[in-house]
């Protein structure tokens, strides 16, 4: 009896050294995974946070006769190269406009080259010797400084790293958003409802509910074709529009809110239902009055969390086009715009120092609309999700 006795001791044993193991190596895996995360956040914000502060000068701006032809007459020759073009190619514009101008002269902050940016920065830079060194001087009269970008937020995007912003994107994120949401919302729901509460169980609807399924798996680059083909090719619809676009990740977001539909549909006690029906409501008046305001809570949840996926999507996007160069903000769903995952992947691809840290700039600016979409979700549903 004692010999059997040990055997289960030493089960017992071996068992809880293995539940530990499993446990140090789940615990392992989750301090990993958070220490990656905690990397990412920490290279992200050591790279994209200087982006939200640009470079500026102060200097005296000299409206001549010459300067309405040649901008670059109006500024101190040695201090020209530290300036951004975009200013100086304002200038004979700005005579144009205002002829009275002619002839008088002003002290303003304009905005500085990247160069000098990234020089302020600690950045790597093209600056030559003579450059730093006036620079410097500058730097010590008070007369550069670091400011709050706000061309980062206010203007769209340019080949001229300063100049480069990111409203031309948000914008046709919005846009783009608008469609998918009028498109995918109605229609999910209603077919998760249909499939749920009044489609029999047959092979039919269950060939229906395996490729919704599987629609939900496939990769996102193939929804991208699909809108190609169909929207673009067959019907017409304007390249690089929002509306392409839109349409093209409603597809994408399509299975997504259905599946989260009918699982809130499913979370409803069938006891609401027979009551329903024992005061004498039509199956409609059961769906429309009592199963979908109380699976509301769960439908919005889901249907958030989509189009929160949907935004961060940069593949469908580009095969639809929506990769183009936007300089101003555009204000129709037909006309052509990009959106924040696509500018981000351009910026990304640019030679200028720059740009690496607009690109790490516009990554904190789309993750935290993606991590504040994700938490308005969160607090949604807890608040006013109910238990049975």
């Amino acid at each position: 009896m004692s010999h059997t006795f040990d055997e289960i001791s030493q089960q017992l044993r071996r068992r809880h050294r293995k539940s530990a193991r499993l446990k140090w190596i789940s615990m392992g895996s989750l301090g990993l995974a958070g220490l990656f995360l905690i990397l990412f956040f920490a290279d992200m914000l050591s790279k994209g946070l200087p982006a939200f502060q640009q470079a500026y000068i102060q200097t005296e701006i000299s409206y001549t006769e010459e300067a309405q032809n040649d901008g670059r007459q109006a500024f101190d020759q040695e201090l020209l190269p530290l300036i951004s073009r975009t200013v100086v190619r304002v200038i004979p514009m700005e005579l144009r406009n205002n002829p009275e101008m002619i002839g008088t002269s002003e002290a303003q902050w304009v905005l500085a080259n990247s160069e000098v940016d990234q020089y302020l920065k600690g950045h790597r830079h093209r600056l030559s010797e003579e450059e730093q060194a006036a620079l410097d001087e500058r730097v010590e009269a008070g007369q550069v400084d670091l400011r709050f970008n706000s061309t980062f937020f206010g203007s769209g995007d340019s080949k001229i790293a300063e100049s480069a912003g990111i409203l031309s994107a948000v914008v046709g994120t919005v846009m783009t958003m608008i469609v998918t949401l009028l498109i995918s919302f109605p229609i999910g729901v209603m077919t998760a409802v249909y499939l749920e509460e009044f489609a029999p169980d047959n092979r039919f609807t269950q060939a229906i509910e395996i490729n919704i399924n599987n629609l939900a798996a496939i990769p996102s680059i193939l929804f991208g074709l699909l809108g190609l083909a169909i929207f673009i090719n067959f019907f017409g619809v304007p390249r690089s529009s929002p509306l392409a676009g839109g349409m093209t990740l409603a597809l994408m977001t399509l299975p997504v809110i259905i599946i989260s539909t009918r699982t809130a549909l499913r979370s409803v006690p069938d006891s609401i239902r027979h009551a329903a029906f024992g005061v004498g409501c039509s199956r409609w008046q059961v769906v429309r009055d009592h199963v979908l305001p109380l699976a509301m809570p769960g439908i919005m949840t889901g249907s958030i969390i989509g189009l929160a996926q949907a935004m961060g999507e940069t593949a469908p996007l580009i095969i639809v086009g929506m990769v183009a160069f936007i300089p101003d903000v555009g204000a129709s769903f037909t006309n052509a715009a990009t959106v924040m995952p696509a500018q981000i992947f351009t910026w990304s691809g640019e030679p200028e120092q720059a740009f690496v840290e607009k690109t790490a700039g516009g990554i904190l600016v789309l993750l935290t609309i993606l991590i504040s979409l994700n938490a308005f979700a969160v607090v949604l549903r807890k608040k006013f999700e109910r238990r049975w």
